[in-house]
C-alpha cells in the first residue's frame, strides 16, 4: 500500500492514529508545529525537576483492563513505568474540612464511602453499577464488535452526570463527593452528560496510576514506533493551509512555504483550528458559523511546585479540595473566592520514590482574567502580567497550606501556568482545558464528527469521542477506522 497520510499535530490523538495507520501499512507523515511533540503529553524540566503539563495520572491499566490493552497494542508496554495510587484512597475528596477517600473496585469503593454514609450504602451500589453499566455499554470501552455509526447510547448523552447523581443519592453531601473529582473534565450542572462522568470515574475506579519520569515518554515512544516502520514526524512543522481542489483535500503547505501532497489528511487541531487552515467551498458557512458559535471548557491556572529536598514525604493520592460543599459551582467561581477549590497531586520521577520533588496545584481559571493579553508572545507578556501570576500562585499556595500545613515553607521555587499558555501550547480555543463543551441539553451542538465535508479530511483528538487518555486513544480508533474498519483495529488490539 502506497496511500499517503498527513497528520496535523502530534497529541495523543494525531500520534495514536498515525501509529495504527503505519501499523497497517500507511505511508504516513506526522507535523507539529513546536519543538516538543506531544501536545498534552508535553513534559518540561527547571532546575533539574521535571514537571507534566497535561497528563497528570491514568487509569485502568491493570491485568485485563482497558488501557493495558491498548498500550500492548501501541507498544507502550514495558517501556512506560507506572506506578500505583493507594487503592484505598486514589482520590480524596476534601469539602469543608472533611476528606473523602476513593477507593479502587465498585465494592471498596462502596464500603469506603458508605462507612460515614451508612444509609446510602445501597444507592452507591446502584451508582457504581449505573457507571460501570455504561462504560461495558460502549464497545470500544469493552473492545467488542463496534457499530461504527453508534459509539454511545443516546440515553447516556441526553441525561446530566447532576441529574443522574442527584436522583440515585440521596444524601446532599454525598453527592457533592461523588461530583468532587469533576476538574477531570470540568463538569457542568445540568449540562455535563452523564456519559463524560462514567467513563472517566470507571476508568480510575478500576485501578490508577502516575507515570514514572513523565508522560512524554508515551510521545516519545510512539513517534519512535512511526519512524521505525516507515513514518516521518517533524517538529517545527507549521502548517499554514490544508490544500484542495474542487472534490477533495490534497495535501497542505507549510508557513515556509513546502507543499506536501497527501491522499488523506487528519487534523489533530481544535475545529476552529482546521477550519483556519481551509479555503474551499466544500466547507458550507453553516458549519463555520456552528464551531465558531460552539462553547468550550473552562481553563485553568498551574502552578508547579519544585520541593526543598526531602522536605514533603511522596503522598499516593490526589487532593480535590472545596471550601464550600458546592462542587459544580467551583468553575463559575466568584473572583473574590477563586482559590477556594483546587487539586493538588505529587509527580513521580522514581518507583520507589519517599520524598516528593515536584507537585501540580491548579485550580479553573476564566480567560476573560488573562484576556488583556492575548495577542502577546510567551515570554514577553509583561512585568504586569508576572505580578497577575505571582499574586495568584501566592493566593492558591496559601490556600494549600491552610489544607497542608508546612506545605508552603517547603517551596523551594515554584512557576505558572494561564489559560494563555494553554493556548499558546494546545491551540484550544481560549486555552479550554478539555476542548468543546459537551452539553446534554444541546446534545447534537457539542458533537465533532471525525468526518468532514471534505471526503478525505478527518479529525482527530480530544473533541472527537471524549478528553482524557483513554478517550483521546478511543477517538483516534474511531478516526482511523475510516481508513481501516474499526472492528479490523479491535481483533488486532486483542491479539485475533
Amino acid at each position: 500500500m502506497d496511500k499517503h497520510v498527513i497528520i496535523i499535530g502530534s497529541g495523543l490523538g494525531g500520534l495514536t492514529c498515525a501509529y495504527i495507520l503505519a501499523k497497517n501499512g500507511y505511508r504516513v507523515t506526522v507535523l507539529e508545529k513546536n519543538a516538543q511533540f506531544g501536545g498534552c503529553l508535553q513534559n518540561f524540566t527547571r532546575r533539574g525537576v521535571k514537571f507534566e503539563t497535561g497528563m497528570h495520572y491514568v487509569g485502568s491499566l491493570g491485568e485485563g483492563e482497558v488501557l493495558r490493552a491498548f498500550f500492548n497494542y501501541l507498544s507502550l508496554l514495558p517501556a512506560v513505568e507506572t506506578r500505583a495510587l493507594d487503592r484505598m484512597a486514589y482520590d480524596v475528596i476534601s469539602i469543608a474540612g472533611e476528606r473523602f477517600p476513593f477507593a479502587n473496585g465498585e465494592e471498596n469503593f462502596v464500603e469506603t464511602l458508605a462507612r460515614r454514609f451508612p444509609a446510602e450504602r445501597q444507592r452507591l451500589r446502584d451508582y457504581v453499577r449505573a457507571i460501570a453499566g455504561v462504560a461495558n455499554a460502549s464497545p470500544l470501552h469493552s473492545l467488542r464488535p463496534a457499530d461504527e455509526m453508534a459509539f454511545l447510547d443516546p440515553a447516556h448523552v441526553r441525561r446530566s452526570a447532576s441529574e443522574v447523581i442527584e436522583s440515585t443519592i440521596g444524601d446532599p453531601l454525598l453527592r457533592e463527593v461523588l461530583a468532587g473529582n469533576l476538574p477531570l473534565y470540568a463538569g457542568v450542572r445540568g449540562k455535563t452528560p452523564f456519559y463524560i462522568h462514567a467513563f472517566v470515574n470507571h476508568f480510575y475506579n478500576e485501578s490508577a496510576y502516575r507515570v514514572v519520569g513523565g508522560s512524554d515518554v508515551i510521545a516519545r515512544l510512539l513517534v519512535d514506533s512511526i519512524r521505525a516502520m516507515g513514518g516521518v514526524a517533524r517538529a517545527r512543522a507549521r502548517v499554514a493551509a490544508i490544500d484542495c481542489d474542487d472534490a477533495r483535500a490534497t495535501g497542505v503547505t507549510l508557513d515556509d512555504g513546502e507543499r506536501l501532497r497527501g491522499d488523506y489528511v487528519i487534523s489533530n487541531l481544535h475545529p476552529a483550528r482546521s477550519l483556519e487552515l481551509l479555503d474551499t467551498r466544500l466547507i458550507r458557512p453553516a458549519y463555520r458559523s456552528r464551531v465558531a458559535g460552539l462553547k468550550n471548557s473552562v481553563s485553568n491556572f498551574t502552578v508547579y511546585i519544585h520541593f526543598k529536598k526531602d522536605a514533603i514525604p511522596y503522598v499516593d493520592s490526589n487532593l480535590y479540595h472545596y471550601d464550600r460543599p458546592d462542587v459544580w459551582g467551583a468553575g463559575q467561581y466568584d473572583p473574590a473566592c477563586w482559590s477556594g477549590s483546587f487539586l493538588y497531586m505529587h509527580l513521580c520521577s522514581s518507583v520507589d520514590q519517599r520524598h516528593a520533588d515536584a507537585a501540580i496545584l491548579m485550580t479553573y481559571m476564566r480567560f476573560e482574567e488573562v484576556a488583556r493579553w492575548q495577542g502577546t508572545r510567551v515570554g514577553r507578556r509583561g512585568d504586569e502580567y508576572e505580578e497577575f501570576k505571582r499574586q495568584k500562585a501566592e493566593q492558591l499556595l496559601a490556600a494549600l497550606d491552610r489544607q497542608e500545613p508546612g506545605t508552603r515553607a517547603a517551596v523551594e521555587h515554584y512557576y505558572t501556568s494561564t489559560p494563555l499558555t494553554y493556548l499558546d501550547y494546545t491551540g484550544t480555543e481560549e486555552g479550554a482545558m478539555y476542548g468543546i463543551l459537551r452539553d446534554c441539553t444541546e446534545p447534537a451542538q457539542g458533537v465533532i464528527s471525525q468526518r468532514t465535508r471534505v471526503p478525505n479530511l478527518f479529525q482527530v483528538g480530544q473533541n472527537i469521542n471524549s478528553h482524557g487518555i483513554l478517550g483521546v486513544i478511543i477517538g483516534a480508533i474511531i478516526t482511523a477506522g475510516e481508513l481501516l474498519n474499526v472492528n479490523a483495529i479491535i481483533r488486532q488490539i486483542k491479539g485475533n
